[in-house]
């Protein structure tokens, strides 16, 4: 539903993006993104086929959420996905995963995806929910389109153990302070440097 005042704002939100939309409007705001990049070695091919890949998952994740801002032509601008906590897929969502992004966009997108993962996940604060990513297309940047997606993502969030993040781009790491998110550690996988985020709940401190 848009918000009352969207009318005067140049952005409005939809309401049950598909996860294909979120996936072309995320690798096209996730261009420079440094883990990404190193993820799939900087092809447009492949980083759009690694988020439609994931974001397929995701979607299907009991839970899941999904935001999608649009300009005031209606063009998709921006998203932003999180997931709930203890949500992940089973054994056979997450071997078609494997599949799809080992087939589309090669071995080493794989590998270097779990890693990444893998260095990440257990840096999660016991039931908090995930912020996957959040991300706006460069012609829509600085005009406030983030802090919108963020404030309709966290604004309400049954989240009393808090929400987590990373970002390998260190220009987020204020923005996401601003948001009330604090920083648990940073970790390094291959050439990326990853800043590990979490923002409390209802339940306190951790």
């Amino acid at each position: 539903m848009t918000p009352p005042h969207a009318s005067a704002l140049p952005f409005a939100f939809g309401a049950g993006p598909e996860p294909r939309e979120c996936a072309r409007v995320l690798a096209a705001a996730f261009a420079r993104e440094p883990a990404v990049r190193w993820i799939t070695d900087g092809s447009e091919r492949a980083r759009r086929a690694w988020f439609d890949a994931t974001l397929r998952t995701q979607a299907a994740l009991p839970g899941a959420r999904r935001h999608l801002i649009a300009d005031a032509s209606g063009r998709s601008v921006g998203a932003v996905v999180l997931t709930p906590p203890g949500a992940r897929p089973g054994p056979w969502a997450a071997g078609r995963w494997s599949a799809r992004v080992g087939l589309r966009c090669g071995p080493r997108a794989l590998v270097r995806t779990l890693l990444h993962l893998r260095a990440a996940e257990h840096l999660a604060p016991p039931g908090a929910w995930t912020l996957e990513f959040v991300g706006v297309v460069p012609e829509a940047a600085g005009r406030g389109a983030g802090r919108l997606l963020l404030d309709r993502a966290l604004g309400g969030l049954p989240a009393p153990g808090g929400v987590f993040l990373t970002t390998a781009d260190p220009v987020n790491v204020p923005l996401y302070r601003r948001f009330g998110f604090t920083l648990l550690e940073h970790r390094r996988v291959g050439p990326v440097t990853t800043a590990a985020m979490w923002r409390p709940g209802a339940a306190g401190a951790r």
